[in-house]
């Protein structure tokens, strides 16, 4: 069985928001700049979001790992 594409979406945007929540806290608690904790989350959350998927998608594409 495959993965639809907006499972692959929903999975990769809600792990965004976690990870690029912790990834803003911790530039906030280093610099002390909440605007440079949350431009670095967004630019994380852009960059890796789109990574996320397309990693997704081709896993999806294998058969490695898969039960019939």
């Amino acid at each position: 069985m495959r993965e639809k594409r907006v499972r692959s979406v929903a999975k990769a945007m809600s792990w965004r928001v976690i990870a690029s929540t912790v990834t803003g806290g911790l530039v906030w608690l280093a610099t002390g700049s909440m605007e440079m904790g949350f431009g670095a989350s967004m630019l994380d959350a852009f960059i890796k979001l789109a990574l996320y998927y397309g990693h997704e998608r081709a896993w999806n594409k294998l058969k490695f790992g898969l039960k019939r």
